[in-house]
Protein backbone atom coordinates (compact mmCIF):
# COMPACT_ATOMS: atom_id res chain seq x y z
CA UNK A 1 0.00 0.00 0.00
CA UNK A 2 1.44 3.36 -1.01
CA UNK A 3 1.89 6.24 1.40
CA UNK A 4 -1.11 8.22 0.12
CA UNK A 5 -3.48 5.30 0.66
CA UNK A 6 -1.98 4.62 4.10
CA UNK A 7 -2.50 8.27 5.06
CA UNK A 8 -6.11 8.16 3.89
CA UNK A 9 -6.94 4.98 5.79
CA UNK A 10 -5.01 5.71 8.97
CA UNK A 11 -5.75 9.40 9.29
CA UNK A 12 -1.99 10.09 9.66
CA UNK A 13 -0.70 12.61 7.16
CA UNK A 14 1.96 11.63 4.67
CA UNK A 15 4.21 14.28 6.21
CA UNK A 16 3.83 12.69 9.65
CA UNK A 17 4.48 9.22 8.23
CA UNK A 18 7.75 10.50 6.77
CA UNK A 19 8.56 12.02 10.19
CA UNK A 20 7.94 8.65 11.85
CA UNK A 21 10.29 7.09 9.33
CA UNK A 22 13.00 9.65 10.03
CA UNK A 23 12.76 8.78 13.73
CA UNK A 24 12.88 5.07 13.03
CA UNK A 25 9.41 4.48 14.43
CA UNK A 26 8.03 2.82 11.30
CA UNK A 27 9.78 1.98 8.05
CA UNK A 28 8.01 0.84 4.88
CA UNK A 29 8.79 -2.80 4.25
CA UNK A 30 9.42 -2.24 0.60
CA UNK A 31 9.65 0.04 -2.39
CA UNK A 32 7.91 -0.10 -5.74
CA UNK A 33 9.86 -0.33 -9.00
CA UNK A 34 9.45 3.42 -9.22
CA UNK A 35 10.96 3.89 -5.76
CA UNK A 36 7.75 4.75 -3.90
CA UNK A 37 7.31 3.62 -0.30
CA UNK A 38 5.20 0.52 0.06
CA UNK A 39 3.69 -0.37 3.43
CA UNK A 40 2.80 -3.92 4.44
CA UNK A 41 -0.09 -4.94 6.68
CA UNK A 42 2.44 -5.26 9.55
CA UNK A 43 3.66 -1.70 8.93
CA UNK A 44 0.10 -0.40 9.04
CA UNK A 45 -0.59 -2.22 12.31
CA UNK A 46 2.49 -0.54 13.78
CA UNK A 47 1.20 2.85 12.65
CA UNK A 48 -2.08 2.22 14.47
CA UNK A 49 -0.11 1.11 17.55
CA UNK A 50 1.86 4.36 17.44
CA UNK A 51 -1.33 6.43 17.23
CA UNK A 52 -2.92 4.49 20.08
CA UNK A 53 0.05 5.19 22.35
CA UNK A 54 0.10 8.84 21.30
CA UNK A 55 -3.53 9.10 22.42
CA UNK A 56 -2.35 8.17 25.94
CA UNK A 57 0.04 11.11 25.99
CA UNK A 58 3.30 9.23 25.34
CA UNK A 59 6.04 11.08 23.52
CA UNK A 60 7.35 9.64 20.25
CA UNK A 61 10.56 8.67 22.04
CA UNK A 62 8.60 6.77 24.70
CA UNK A 63 6.55 5.11 21.99
CA UNK A 64 9.71 3.87 20.29
CA UNK A 65 10.90 2.32 23.54
CA UNK A 66 7.52 0.76 24.22
CA UNK A 67 7.34 -0.90 20.79
CA UNK A 68 10.97 -1.96 20.34
CA UNK A 69 12.30 -2.82 23.82
CA UNK A 70 11.27 -6.40 24.74
CA UNK A 71 12.05 -5.72 28.39
CA UNK A 72 9.97 -2.57 28.56
CA UNK A 73 7.27 -2.64 31.26
CA UNK A 74 4.42 -0.15 30.94
CA UNK A 75 3.40 0.08 34.60
CA UNK A 76 5.90 2.77 35.67
CA UNK A 77 5.30 4.85 32.54
CA UNK A 78 1.52 4.60 32.86
CA UNK A 79 1.82 5.64 36.52
CA UNK A 80 3.83 8.71 35.46
CA UNK A 81 1.22 9.53 32.83
CA UNK A 82 -1.54 9.33 35.45
CA UNK A 83 0.33 11.73 37.74
CA UNK A 84 1.08 14.14 34.89
CA UNK A 85 -2.55 14.06 33.78
CA UNK A 86 -3.79 14.74 37.31
CA UNK A 87 -1.40 17.68 37.64
CA UNK A 88 -2.53 19.03 34.28
CA UNK A 89 -6.22 18.69 35.21
CA UNK A 90 -5.60 20.41 38.55
CA UNK A 91 -3.83 23.28 36.79
CA UNK A 92 -6.65 23.59 34.25
CA UNK A 93 -9.27 23.55 37.01
CA UNK A 94 -7.37 26.25 38.87
CA UNK A 95 -7.27 28.37 35.71
CA UNK A 96 -10.98 27.77 35.10
CA UNK A 97 -11.79 28.85 38.65
CA UNK A 98 -9.73 32.01 38.27
CA UNK A 99 -11.41 32.87 34.97
CA UNK A 100 -14.87 32.29 36.43
CA UNK A 101 -14.08 34.61 39.32
CA UNK A 102 -12.84 37.31 36.99
CA UNK A 103 -16.01 36.91 34.95
CA UNK A 104 -18.15 37.15 38.11
CA UNK A 105 -16.55 40.53 38.86
CA UNK A 106 -18.03 41.77 35.55
CA UNK A 107 -14.95 43.71 34.40
CA UNK A 108 -15.53 46.48 31.89
CA UNK A 109 -11.94 46.77 30.72
CA UNK A 110 -8.51 45.21 30.99
CA UNK A 111 -7.65 47.44 33.95
CA UNK A 112 -10.53 45.82 35.84
CA UNK A 113 -9.31 42.36 34.84
CA UNK A 114 -5.79 43.09 36.04
CA UNK A 115 -7.16 44.51 39.30
CA UNK A 116 -9.15 41.32 39.99
CA UNK A 117 -6.14 39.14 39.11
CA UNK A 118 -3.98 41.12 41.56
CA UNK A 119 -6.68 40.80 44.21
CA UNK A 120 -6.97 37.03 43.77
CA UNK A 121 -3.20 36.71 44.05
CA UNK A 122 -3.23 38.83 47.22
CA UNK A 123 -5.91 36.64 48.82
CA UNK A 124 -3.59 33.66 48.31
CA UNK A 125 -0.48 35.44 49.57
CA UNK A 126 1.76 34.00 52.28
CA UNK A 127 1.63 37.39 54.01
CA UNK A 128 -1.24 37.82 56.48
CA UNK A 129 -1.09 41.62 56.04
CA UNK A 130 -1.46 41.26 52.27
CA UNK A 131 -4.42 38.91 52.66
CA UNK A 132 -6.07 41.28 55.13
CA UNK A 133 -5.64 44.29 52.83
CA UNK A 134 -7.15 42.28 49.97
CA UNK A 135 -10.15 41.33 52.11
CA UNK A 136 -10.73 44.95 53.08
CA UNK A 137 -10.33 46.29 49.55
CA UNK A 138 -14.11 46.19 49.01
CA UNK A 139 -14.25 49.18 51.37
CA UNK A 140 -12.50 51.12 48.59
CA UNK A 141 -15.09 50.08 46.02
CA UNK A 142 -13.06 47.20 44.55
CA UNK A 143 -15.26 44.29 43.39
CA UNK A 144 -14.12 41.20 45.30
CA UNK A 145 -15.43 37.90 43.85
CA UNK A 146 -17.66 36.29 46.49
CA UNK A 147 -16.48 32.77 45.67
CA UNK A 148 -12.87 33.81 46.27
CA UNK A 149 -13.80 35.41 49.59
CA UNK A 150 -15.61 32.26 50.72
CA UNK A 151 -12.70 30.01 49.77
CA UNK A 152 -10.31 32.30 51.65
CA UNK A 153 -12.58 32.50 54.71
CA UNK A 154 -12.92 28.72 54.94
CA UNK A 155 -9.15 28.23 54.93
CA UNK A 156 -7.94 31.26 56.91
CA UNK A 157 -6.35 30.52 60.31
CA UNK A 158 -5.06 34.00 61.23
CA UNK A 159 -7.75 35.65 63.42
CA UNK A 160 -7.37 39.23 62.12
CA UNK A 161 -7.48 38.14 58.49
CA UNK A 162 -10.43 35.82 59.19
CA UNK A 163 -12.33 38.72 60.75
CA UNK A 164 -11.65 40.92 57.72
CA UNK A 165 -12.85 38.17 55.37
CA UNK A 166 -16.06 37.70 57.37
CA UNK A 167 -16.66 41.45 57.22
CA UNK A 168 -16.11 41.47 53.47
CA UNK A 169 -18.52 38.57 53.01
CA UNK A 170 -21.18 40.35 55.04
CA UNK A 171 -20.87 43.31 52.65
CA UNK A 172 -20.77 41.19 49.50
CA UNK A 173 -24.51 40.60 49.18
CA UNK A 174 -26.02 37.62 47.38
CA UNK A 175 -24.22 34.34 46.87
CA UNK A 176 -22.25 34.15 50.10
CA UNK A 177 -24.67 32.11 52.28
CA UNK A 178 -25.14 29.37 49.68
CA UNK A 179 -21.38 29.02 49.15
CA UNK A 180 -20.70 28.99 52.89
CA UNK A 181 -23.36 26.31 53.33
CA UNK A 182 -21.16 24.02 51.24
CA UNK A 183 -18.46 24.56 53.85
CA UNK A 184 -20.89 23.24 56.48
CA UNK A 185 -20.74 19.93 54.61
CA UNK A 186 -16.96 19.64 54.95
CA UNK A 187 -15.60 16.57 56.78
CA UNK A 188 -13.17 18.91 58.59
CA UNK A 189 -14.65 20.43 61.74
CA UNK A 190 -12.36 23.49 61.55
CA UNK A 191 -13.72 24.34 58.10
CA UNK A 192 -17.31 23.97 59.34
CA UNK A 193 -16.53 26.28 62.25
CA UNK A 194 -15.19 28.95 59.91
CA UNK A 195 -18.27 28.57 57.72
CA UNK A 196 -20.69 29.02 60.61
CA UNK A 197 -18.71 31.98 62.00
CA UNK A 198 -19.01 33.69 58.62
CA UNK A 199 -22.71 32.90 58.37
CA UNK A 200 -23.19 34.35 61.86
CA UNK A 201 -22.11 37.78 60.58
CA UNK A 202 -24.35 37.70 57.52
CA UNK A 203 -27.85 39.16 57.70
CA UNK A 204 -30.95 37.70 56.13
CA UNK A 205 -33.16 34.65 56.24
CA UNK A 206 -30.92 32.48 54.08
CA UNK A 207 -28.01 32.74 56.52
CA UNK A 208 -30.41 32.09 59.42
CA UNK A 209 -31.69 28.92 57.75
CA UNK A 210 -28.15 27.57 57.34
CA UNK A 211 -27.38 28.43 60.98
CA UNK A 212 -30.42 26.39 62.01
CA UNK A 213 -29.01 23.43 60.09
CA UNK A 214 -25.69 23.89 61.90
CA UNK A 215 -27.42 23.23 65.25
CA UNK A 216 -27.38 19.54 64.24
CA UNK A 217 -23.65 19.46 63.54
CA UNK A 218 -21.67 16.76 65.42
CA UNK A 219 -19.02 19.30 66.46
CA UNK A 220 -19.79 21.21 69.66
CA UNK A 221 -17.95 24.28 68.40
CA UNK A 222 -20.06 24.50 65.25
CA UNK A 223 -23.26 24.08 67.25
CA UNK A 224 -22.12 26.71 69.73
CA UNK A 225 -21.34 29.39 67.13
CA UNK A 226 -24.69 28.70 65.44
CA UNK A 227 -26.63 28.86 68.71
CA UNK A 228 -25.06 32.16 69.77
CA UNK A 229 -25.87 33.73 66.40
CA UNK A 230 -29.41 32.38 66.39
CA UNK A 231 -29.95 33.60 69.94
CA UNK A 232 -29.24 37.17 68.89
CA UNK A 233 -31.68 36.69 66.00
CA UNK A 234 -34.47 35.58 68.31
CA UNK A 235 -34.58 31.96 67.13
CA UNK A 236 -35.84 29.82 70.01
CA UNK A 237 -34.46 26.61 68.48
CA UNK A 238 -31.07 27.66 69.86
CA UNK A 239 -32.20 27.36 73.50
CA UNK A 240 -31.22 23.68 74.15
CA UNK A 241 -27.73 24.20 72.70
CA UNK A 242 -27.24 27.42 74.67
CA UNK A 243 -28.15 25.64 77.90
CA UNK A 244 -25.77 22.81 77.02
CA UNK A 245 -23.03 25.41 76.64
CA UNK A 246 -23.78 26.82 80.09
CA UNK A 247 -23.66 23.37 81.68
CA UNK A 248 -20.36 22.56 79.93
CA UNK A 249 -18.84 25.97 80.76
CA UNK A 250 -18.16 26.64 77.09
CA UNK A 251 -18.73 30.32 76.24
CA UNK A 252 -21.26 30.15 79.06
CA UNK A 253 -21.39 33.93 79.62
CA UNK A 254 -22.20 34.57 75.95
CA UNK A 255 -24.72 31.74 76.02
CA UNK A 256 -26.45 33.23 79.08
CA UNK A 257 -26.58 36.63 77.38
CA UNK A 258 -28.16 35.02 74.31
CA UNK A 259 -30.77 33.34 76.52
CA UNK A 260 -31.63 36.65 78.18
CA UNK A 261 -32.16 38.23 74.75
CA UNK A 262 -34.41 35.35 73.72
CA UNK A 263 -36.32 35.76 76.99
CA UNK A 264 -37.38 39.24 75.92
CA UNK A 265 -39.97 37.42 73.87
CA UNK A 266 -42.72 36.56 76.34
CA UNK A 267 -43.57 33.44 74.33
CA UNK A 268 -40.22 31.88 75.22
CA UNK A 269 -39.56 33.33 78.69
CA UNK A 270 -41.18 30.55 80.71
CA UNK A 271 -39.86 27.91 78.31
CA UNK A 272 -36.27 29.04 78.93
CA UNK A 273 -36.74 29.28 82.70
CA UNK A 274 -38.33 25.82 82.82
CA UNK A 275 -35.50 24.27 80.82
CA UNK A 276 -32.90 25.85 83.14
CA UNK A 277 -34.73 24.56 86.22
CA UNK A 278 -35.02 21.06 84.70
CA UNK A 279 -31.30 20.95 84.05
CA UNK A 280 -30.62 22.08 87.61
CA UNK A 281 -32.87 19.35 88.97
CA UNK A 282 -31.91 16.43 86.79
CA UNK A 283 -28.72 16.87 84.76
CA UNK A 284 -26.31 19.24 86.46
CA UNK A 285 -24.82 17.60 89.53
CA UNK A 286 -21.49 19.42 89.72
CA UNK A 287 -21.32 22.67 91.68
CA UNK A 288 -19.75 24.78 88.88
CA UNK A 289 -22.45 23.75 86.39
CA UNK A 290 -25.26 24.37 88.88
CA UNK A 291 -23.75 27.73 89.71
CA UNK A 292 -23.66 28.74 86.05
CA UNK A 293 -27.26 27.65 85.53
CA UNK A 294 -28.31 29.64 88.58
CA UNK A 295 -26.54 32.73 87.26
CA UNK A 296 -28.25 32.27 83.89
CA UNK A 297 -31.64 32.54 85.63
CA UNK A 298 -30.74 36.12 86.57
CA UNK A 299 -31.29 37.28 83.01
CA UNK A 300 -34.67 35.57 82.65
CA UNK A 301 -37.70 37.68 83.66
CA UNK A 302 -40.96 36.30 84.98
CA UNK A 303 -42.31 34.37 87.91
CA UNK A 304 -40.94 30.97 86.89
CA UNK A 305 -37.36 32.20 87.13
CA UNK A 306 -38.08 34.13 90.34
CA UNK A 307 -39.65 31.11 92.04
CA UNK A 308 -36.71 28.97 90.97
CA UNK A 309 -34.26 31.44 92.52
CA UNK A 310 -36.26 31.50 95.78
CA UNK A 311 -36.02 27.72 95.96
CA UNK A 312 -32.34 27.73 95.05
CA UNK A 313 -31.60 30.27 97.80
CA UNK A 314 -32.21 27.36 100.22
CA UNK A 315 -30.17 24.87 98.19
CA UNK A 316 -27.98 22.47 100.14
CA UNK A 317 -25.05 23.60 98.01
CA UNK A 318 -23.98 26.75 99.84
CA UNK A 319 -22.36 28.36 96.76
CA UNK A 320 -25.56 27.91 94.76
CA UNK A 321 -27.72 29.18 97.65
CA UNK A 322 -25.60 32.31 98.11
CA UNK A 323 -25.65 33.02 94.36
CA UNK A 324 -29.44 32.64 94.21
CA UNK A 325 -29.96 34.86 97.26
CA UNK A 326 -27.76 37.57 95.79
CA UNK A 327 -29.59 37.42 92.46
CA UNK A 328 -32.94 37.72 94.25
CA UNK A 329 -31.72 40.88 95.98
CA UNK A 330 -30.80 42.32 92.59
CA UNK A 331 -34.23 41.44 91.19
CA UNK A 332 -35.97 43.06 94.17
CA UNK A 333 -33.90 46.21 93.74
CA UNK A 334 -35.06 46.73 90.15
Amino acid sequence: MLIGEVARRSGVSARMLRHYESLGLVRPSGRTDSGYREYSAKDIRRIFHIESLRSLGLSLREIGRALDDPGFTPSALVGDLIRQTRDRIAAENELLTRLRRIDAADPTGWEDVLQVVALLQALGSQSADTRQRAALSSADGVAVPVEALVEAALSETEPNVAGALRWALAQAGDGGPALLARGLGSPVAAVRRRAVQSLAEMPGGEATAHLRDALMDPDVGVRGYAALALGTRGVAEAVPTLIDMIVAGRNDTDAADALSKLANDTATTDQIATRLVDRLAHDATETPARGRLTQALAGIPGTTASCALVELSHDEDRAVALTAAYLLQLRDAR
